[in-house]
């Protein structure tokens, strides 16, 4: 499998379990790249919707992918704390230049205090029964709920003190690197 590089523009894919796209991000900038974890960083970055809406990311994030969890997690950076709009998902895999994935519904959503919210539990129920989700997927995509729920309690990941200042600071550097080039 291909691995996308640190400080390279790629797209995002996310698309529903019928295979359907469901949503593109136009650029976001490689922090990290390894076989298991993609770490990007966008800001004002154009989205398309799958009926064709677009509109703009309205602040800077950090985007944390795993290629073993069913889970991505989008750190959006705003005047009053980092928010957290967790995706229960597919793992990622990364081709032509487009890390994808299947979005299943569920969200989660983390404020600055980490306090959080289930989103969208009938809309997955209504997309499970249209798309016919087998029961191992439905078992796996709720197992990986509560494994993201302890993250959040146990601050792991993108949820650590320090994970937003260091990347950050790392996509900071990367924008000056590229500015003078």
């Amino acid at each position: 499998m291909a691995v996308p590089v640190e400080g390279e523009t790629i797209q995002i894919h996310s698309y529903k379990h019928n295979g359907r796209i469901h949503r593109v991000w136009q650029e976001t900038m490689v922090l990290k790249g390894t076989k298991n974890i993609v770490i990007g960083a966008n800001e004002r970055t154009l989205v398309t919707e799958s009926d064709g809406r677009t509109w703009l990311t309205r602040e800077p994030s950090i985007c944390y992918f795993h290629a073993e969890h069913w889970f991505n997690i989008i750190c959006m950076l705003r005047s009053d704390g980092v928010y957290y709009y967790c995706n229960i998902s597919s793992p990622f895999v990364f081709d032509n230049h487009a890390l994808k994935y299947i979005d299943y519904d569920l969200d989660v959503k983390v404020f600055p205090d980490m306090s959080y919210t289930l989103l969208d539990e009938d809309e997955y129920e209504q997309h499970r029964k249209e798309m016919a989700y087998p029961e191992v997927i439905d078992k796996i995509l709720k197992r990986n709920v509560d494994k993201l729920i302890s993250w959040i309690h146990q601050r792991r990941g993108p949820f650590a003190p320090d994970f937003i200042t260091a990347w950050t600071s790392r996509y900071q550097l990367l924008r000056e690197i590229h500015a003078q080039e």
